[in-house]
């Protein structure tokens, strides 16, 4: 143990190999997960007095957050619209409970504020709390160096005991509950539900593609068209175009006073439904024709220029005679992390990521008179150090509402900048990259780190903790999920009128609780509850770190 406390970086990892180790331990549909094994195996490390200068713990926790408002940035101000004003309610529902019920607790019980903001980050299994709390408490200016290494102590450790029970009721009561409580077959109404979303039209699951999509492309042997020429053909085809023609053995351009003749082979691309015409107006289809299988180039094209938001599909290609006229094709209509259907009467927003199948030359003519090209292939450090400097000065400012000073703090001002800089790049896709896999990653490391980062600094101070409180915390921990859990329910139920699966799943959003979406999404046997998870999901993330600064505030006063 003694390398371990002299080299830092090896206590770290070390948290973080064995946590997610430990993580990985599942009972039933429950498991850990690698931040809370991470935690309690850096609690357990603690113990022997090791630790890590406290400037590492706030640079991760500042990536962790940034990286979180950014991913949720998009979605978040989606969602600020009347259409979603009652999935915003849950969320209040969630605040008011969550902060109540730990004000309550921490006067009736006489707790000190790093126990109750312990309380509220875990029983509310919001991680993020932990370190908004944290860095709340040591900017209180009325206690000494050592109340603060031991109320922030505090909060890892009565976060951790909380956490565990709070994550098990919400994964069993959303889950398995609600759905007895709902009268449900979870699976045959999230079915229902989608097919009646899609028109009757079944969905896919996540390993199936369709076997038959919109946008093909054949070739046809020209008996019925002969005599015809390719512009004719085209308009009264509508949605197809001719890429290609052989004469023989010559290539010819299929321009639009083409005249076909008996025994040519055309290449068509288009619509399924155009194809299909085509092939009794032509003639029949043949197999790939050697040198007449022109490629077609894919674009992912976010759509920036005012002209285009708020147009339908249908719209756009009568606006654009390039989409006809040059053979491109929407493909797919991507909306923050929702792929919608390309069908005609699909409206496009700004934002939005539109892929385009086509002829290169048409394509590249086509895309400056919609928006830009999305650039996503690198992290652009530019974007993302100014996003994190604007959010660290944002985080400095204090507010005195009386004798409480209210600080957003370093992570919620880097929260803040994230959900601005992340909508922000949504809307102008130009600059400021930050690939999700990227931000996922930086995300996860950010708060893996941070939080063995407390976990160790804390360890000394869990046993007497647990001691004086031991009963308390797992009451607290079930308390704290099962009431505003409830009170959702009922209110979702009777008065928003929001449909039974998407209702289950906005429950576990507003929670922050992945565990338990994954586990309502293994029991529906499909992702409808996702619908209603990401809405609450994106809110509460913004909403519930912003607690931990208002609790230690009002506490701390």
């Amino acid at each position: 143990m003694g390398v371990v406390r002299d080299h830092p970086e090896l206590a770290l990892f070390l948290c973080l190999s064995l946590g997610y180790l430990v993580g990985k331990i599942r009972v039933g549909p429950i498991a850990l997960g690698g931040i809370c094994g991470t935690l309690i195996v850096s609690l357990l490390i603690g113990t022997r007095h090791v630790s890590v200068n406290e400037d590492v713990k706030t640079v991760f926790f500042a990536l962790f957050i940034f990286s979180l408002g950014y991913l949720a940035g998009p979605q978040f101000f989606a969602n600020l619209n009347r259409r979603s004003l009652r999935f915003f309610a849950l969320c209040l529902i969630e605040l008011v409970c969550v902060l109540g019920i730990a004000f309550g607790l921490a006067k009736a019980f006489d707790l000190d504020v790093g126990t109750a903001s312990g309380i509220l980050a875990g029983a509310a299994t919001e991680s993020a709390v932990v370190g908004t709390a944290t860095e709340a408490i040591g900017k209180l200016d009325d206690l000494t160096a050592a109340q603060i290494t031991q109320y922030q102590g505090h909060v890892a450790t009565a976060y951790t005991v909380c956490y565990l029970f709070g994550l098990v009721t919400i994964v069993l009561f959303t889950s398995q509950i609600m759905p007895m409580l709902l009268r449900i077959n979870l699976a045959d109404a999230s079915r229902e539900l989608w097919e009646k979303m899609r028109g009757g039209v079944p969905g896919l699951e996540s390993d199936e593609r369709e076997a038959l999509p919109g946008t093909v492309g054949r070739t046809f042997l020209v008996t019925s068209a002969d005599g015809r020429r390719i512009g004719e053909l085209e308009a009264s085809l509508g949605g197809v175009t001719v890429e290609g023609v052989k004469r023989g053995s010559v290539l010819l351009d299929p321009s639009p006073d083409l005249e076909l003749t008996l025994s040519d082979l055309v290449q068509l691309v288009g619509r399924r439904r155009g194809i299909i015409a085509a092939g009794r107006m032509i003639g029949p289809e043949t197999p790939a024709v050697p040198g007449l299988d022109t490629p077609l180039a894919t674009r992912q094209v976010a759509v920036t220029e005012k002209a285009t938001a708020g147009s339908t599909i249908a719209e756009l290609e009568r606006d654009h005679p390039e989409f006809r006229r040059d053979g491109v094709y929407i493909t797919d209509v991507l909306r923050n992390d929702q792929h919608l259907p390309a069908s005609a009467e699909t409206r496009v927003e700004r934002g939005d990521v539109l892929t385009l199948v086509g002829a290169r030359a048409g394509l590249n003519k086509l895309v400056a008179k919609i928006g830009a090209v999305v650039k996503n292939d690198a992290t652009d450090f530019i974007y993302l150090g100014l996003g994190i400097v604007a959010g660290s000065l944002l985080g400095q400012i204090v507010v005195r509402i009386g004798d409480i000073p209210l600080s957003l703090g370093t992570g919620g001002g880097c929260l803040v900048s994230g959900l601005l800089f992340g909508w922000f790049r949504s809307r102008r896709q130009t600059f400021g990259a930050f690939p999700p896999q990227a931000a996922n990653t930086m995300k996860d490391l950010g708060l893996a780190i941070f939080i063995a980062c407390t976990g160790l600094t804390a360890g000394p101070q869990a046993w007497p903790l647990l001691k004086e409180y031991g009963a308390l915390l797992p009451f607290a921990g079930i308390a704290m999920v099962l009431i505003p859990a409830t009170i959702s329910l009922i209110v979702g139920l009777t008065v928003l009128k929001i449909e039974k699966p998407l209702l289950i799943g906005a429950i576990a959003g507003q929670q922050c609780s992945t565990p338990a979406i994954t586990s309502i999404t293994q029991v529906a046997q499909s992702s409808v509850p996702l619908l209603g998870y990401t809405i609450t999901y994106a809110l509460s993330n913004f909403l519930l770190p912003l607690t931990g600064p208002i609790l230690v505030g009002v506490l701390g006063a």
